[in-house]
């Protein structure tokens, strides 16, 4: 352990690089000279980021310090250590090579989310979090922290992806050490044998099990002396796979732990029918188990019916020596089989356990302790203490029967900023000697701030992110914050995993007084009175009441050098000449303004004096704004009218609007002064690790993908470079729509399903349309003058369109109209669109573009979420969103047919505008001179009913040469 850690010590500049941005090129390696302890690959022969390697390292080094061993000796191996920590925290959002070192399925070289290497992580954070290096008698300088929001996300993902591996891994053995020894990354029962159940069922052999299906490693096709495969050339291996005996070892230790005698001994019969021995009469586990050369077609023709052979049998031209993974692993399974070593002996910190049964670890750093699974209670209460700004705003909100405390009655406790906070842990893991700095400057999340901090004598309770004051306009809208309040609440009161109660603080500010929604506010607040929100348990009291409860996190590691005092500033008491609130209440308690549509496109042509004049004698605000913003564009920030330059006059026009809510005036100026969302980064992430890709882009124009996670600084490129030249509010508009549809799927998953790429400018234009339907349930005229709380919940309301459709007695138009902008398809679609395409050589051809046989069915697999962009790539490319559903309609109609008569094929390509075409002409026929002309997105077709009778009609007629057998009846086929 401790050469490891001198190995990687040398590479100190690589974890630097690495935890501020996960690059490939700053990854540790682990192949080491044995005795100078350098590399042995260069950067060029080496792609892997390690992140589960180093985790299981972590995870290892708590087992045995807690055993009772000394490993770490100074202080700058502990700093080095938690730099560590920093290296696997961001596994969540960190494409990787995964166990295997090949990244996707394919071997390309292309690297991809891994749910194995996010559950090591996850163990390893969970294992190391308040651990003293040094052990029993270590200083307080020799503690490890982790965050535990960067826990929850690995924690909260991990689960999310089981049990799928990969995007383009369904299945892979590598997840079974993740969710038993050594890691046991997860204890919700019903995820463990969904996963394990999964890796059995589709990759258990006679010799072992597969790594997962198509996997091309050691097949005797594969081309030991090419890094990557072809285009296509999976499709060589499969039903080839090798074996590995070390998986039965596996599930021999995982029945041990588990207590599942049957297991043991099912594997056990199955593993010493694998084994031989060696010269000298002791057991050896073979590597692998693979196909020869001679019996690879036989294989093909009858699968499952040659003999493998073992990758260390004598006289083997690939003999590698001892296996050292299976083989110390199949020494750990006798020892725990013959009972000469126990579970816990093997497992010190009790990691197969639940942590609310684990052996409470003493000492004063927060520790995890998880709820325990479904369906034992649990007495979880969220504490929430009310700070309000100022005396006078104390005193108003006493007569609402709301009572809070100002920032002086709870000192010698002080308010602050999550930002401060950031600023303290950047002192956490810094080493001169080793150029280490400390944590990244990445935001404390909800769970952070619901800790209260000791530091260097004084204790610190932070507010939450939401109530931070932005630059971006979200916080301006009060009915959002509102709602923020409540998710927060939920959120942490589902997710809090240590010992202690969570404190969140809530701030009142007078600002909140003269908000229309501040009655809103005091509903909420005197719902917490009552002690639920929204189903959670809380608890509002007097600070100094709930500390003895709360969970205090010590940071001891401050003391080692003197406190910068400017670190923490105190969150200001606003000071009045006396106590009274009535000039709280002579503020306007209601901002209006005139709603105007102002077009100044005609302005762009003209020249600047024109422009200027006319900035001059327009009152109009948001006249004000496009005006200015063609004074930007044109003669740039610094361009003065009046002795206010462009720039200049931009802010004062954005916080002019904010105040008054014009909406559309607000997001104007944000976009022309380029705002970013704040930490949209975390969102974009969550969506995509829930298996759904992002677009951004104006319809007609071209599209961004967001398919792997990116910085915030790529994101607002991505952002302005791709739809501000053609739709400037567009540009923040879309970015408060990924912001929405990240919080949105992180707490209700179900209603994204059936989409697979949320393409957010088709999103807008699905609330565009539910508002030409309901005009009278937003009283904005446009989307782009909604308030960032009723878009929300727009977006929520047509992502739900199935939910209310019958209710609100829409037609199969509107609901087609609906559907199509989100382009969602009912479950098992692509596989359905698979199932034709195999009985169709020719393809399908959809608005032209034709998704073919060949090599689709080659290249790719039923289940793959390749073949599903594929085919969700060709939809969206049909320009109605009410025609995209009919086809998608229409491909489940073929399906159906297909599947209930099993010799029918298609001798043509399926072309499903000529197929619409025909249903339209045969709803015509049936209707006779009320049908519509033509079949567009408005003809009363579409809204008929006729759909189903109609397509099926239309394949038997159109397509009975090739599809129907002509002695079929076609009622029968229908």
């Amino acid at each position: 352990m401790r050469g490891i850690l001198e190995c990687w010590i040398k590479q100190a500049p690589r974890v630097e690089a690495f935890k501020t941005r996960q690059s490939a090129a700053h990854a540790l390696h682990v192949k080491f000279h044995l005795t100078t302890g350098e590399p042995v690959l260069t950067d060029d022969q080496y792609h892997h980021l390690q992140i589960d390697v180093v985790s299981l390292y972590l995870l290892f080094l708590v087992q045995m310090i807690t055993s009772g061993l000394q490993i770490i000796y100074t202080q700058d191996e502990v700093a080095f250590v938690q730099n560590l920590v920093y290296y696997v925290e961001r596994a969540y959002r960190t494409p990787d090579y995964g166990m295997w070192e090949r990244g996707s399925k394919y071997n390309d070289g292309k690297p991809e989310i891994h749910a194995s290497s996010i559950g090591m992580a996850k163990a390893a954070l969970e294992a190391i979090n308040g651990c003293n290096l040094f052990g029993d008698k270590g200083a307080s300088w020799s503690v490890v922290y982790v965050d535990i929001d960067a826990h929850n996300r690995n924690r909260s993902i991990f689960e999310t992806m089981l049990p799928r591996e990969s995007s383009s891994k369904g299945v892979d053995a590598a997840l079974l050490p993740t969710i038993s020894f050594p890691a046991f990354a997860t204890h919700e029962e019903h995820l463990v044998q969904l996963t394990k159940t999964n890796i059995v069922r589709r990759l258990q052999g006679k010799y072992g099990f597969k790594r997962f299906s198509r996997d091309g490693y050691k097949c005797v096709l594969e081309d030991p002396d090419r890094r990557y495969y072809h285009e296509g050339e999976l499709k060589n291996f499969d039903g080839l796979e090798s074996e590995w005996p070390l998986f039965y070892v596996m599930m021999i230790i995982d029945g041990v732990f588990r207590t599942l005698p049957d297991q043991v001994e099912e594997f056990q019969k199955l593993l010493k029918a694998r084994i031989f021995m060696d010269e000298h009469g002791d057991p050896v586990i073979p590597w692998y188990y693979y196909i020869p050369k001679e019996s690879v077609e036989n294989e093909r023709n009858e699968p499952n019916s040659t003999w493998k052979v073992p990758s260390s049998h004598p006289g083997d031209e690939n003999k590698a020596g001892l296996f050292l993974w299976g083989q110390s692993l199949f020494v750990l399974a006798q020892l725990l089989t013959g009972g000469l070593l126990h579970v816990n002996e093997l497992d010190p910190i009790r990691r197969y356990l639940p942590s609310y049964n684990r052996p409470r670890r003493a000492g004063r750093y927060s520790a995890f302790q998880a709820k325990p699974t479904f369906g034992i209670a649990t007495d979880l209460v969220v504490q929430v203490v009310l700070i309000a700004e100022s005396m006078r705003l104390q005193a108003m909100m006493g007569t609402y029967g709301i009572q809070t405390q100002t920032p002086h009655e709870v000192e010698p406790v002080q308010i602050c900023s999550s930002t401060q906070l950031v600023h303290v842990y950047r002192e956490l893991g810094v080493c001169k000697k080793l150029k280490l700095t400390g944590r990244p400057i990445r935001p404390i999340g909800s769970l952070g701030t619901s800790k209260i901090y000791r530091v260097c004598g004084m204790t610190v309770l932070c507010y939450p992110l939401i109530f931070e004051v932005s630059e971006f306009y979200l916080y301006r809208d009060m009915a959002l914050l509102i709602d923020d309040i409540k998710t927060e609440l939920q959120f942490v009161g589902k997710y809090w995993r240590l010992s202690g109660r969570p404190t969140v603080c809530l701030l009142v500010r007078e600002e909140h007084m003269r908000d229309p929604h501040f009655k809103q506010m005091l509903d909420l607040f005197a719902m917490l009175k009552k002690g639920y929100c929204d189903g959670v348990k809380v608890r509002l009291g007097r600070l100094q009441n709930l500390i003895s409860s709360s969970c205090m996190e010590h940071l001891d590691f401050m003391s080692q050098g003197d406190f910068p005092s400017e670190m923490f500033t105190q969150f200001k008491q606003l000071e009045h000449e006396y106590i009274g609130y009535q000039s709280l209440t002579d503020v306007p308690r209601t901002l209006t303004y005139r709603e105007e549509t102002v077009s100044l496109e005609a302005y762009k042509h003209k020249s600047t004096p024109d422009v200027v004049e006319a900035l001059r004698t327009t009152d109009n605000i948001f006249a004000q704004c496009q005006l200015w913003g063609i004074l930007l564009d044109r003669e740039g920030p610094m361009y003065e009218v009046n002795g206010t330059n462009a720039l200049a006059a931009l802010k004062s026009l954005y916080h002019s609007a904010g105040g008054l809510r014009h909406w559309r005036a607000v997001r104007y100026c944000s976009s022309l002064l380029s705002h970013t969302v704040d930490s949209i980064s975390p969102f974009i992430t969550t969506v995509l690790v829930n298996g759904k890709q992002l677009t951004v882009g104006v319809i007609g124009q071209k599209e961004t993908v967001f398919d792997k996670p990116m910085t915030p600084g790529e994101i607002q490129s991505v952002m302005y470079s791709t739809i501000q030249p053609y739709d400037i509010i567009g540009a923040v508009l879309q970015q408060e729509i990924v912001l929405y549809c990240g919080r949105l799927i992180g707490t209700n998953p179900d209603i994204f399903r059936g989409i697979l790429k949320i393409r957010v400018g088709w999103v807008l234009e699905a609330i565009r349309y539910y508002l030409q339907l309901f005009p009278g349930e937003a009283r904005a005229a446009c989307v782009e003058s909604l308030s960032p709380y009723r878009l929300r919940t727009l977006l929520q309301r047509v992502l739900t369109v199935s939910d209310w459709a019958d209710e609100r007695g829409l037609t199969p138009l509107q609901r087609r109209q609906l559907e199509g902008c989100l382009c969602r398809v009912p479950k098992h679609f692509y596989i359905q669109v698979w199932d034709i395409l195999l009985r169709t050589p020719k393809g399908i051809i959809i608005q032209g573009q034709c998704i073919p046989a060949e090599p689709t069915l080659v290249n790719m697999s039923r289940s793959e979420l390749s073949f599903a962009l594929v085919v969700e790539s060709a939809l969206v490319g049909v320009g109605g969103a009410a025609r995209r559903q009919l086809c998608v309609e229409l491909l489940c109609v073929l399906a159906t047919i297909l599947r209930r008569n099993p010799e029918l094929r298609l001798q043509h390509s399926l072309d499903l505008d000529a197929l619409l075409d025909d249903a339209h002409a045969t709803y015509r026929k049936d209707c006779g001179s009320d049908a519509e002309p033509g079949l567009s997105t408005a003809t009363a077709a579409l809204a008929a009913g006729h759909l189903a009778r109609a397509v099926v009609n239309a394949v038997l007629r159109g397509a009975a040469a090739d599809l129907v057998p002509a002695d079929r009846p076609a009622c029968l086929v229908a």
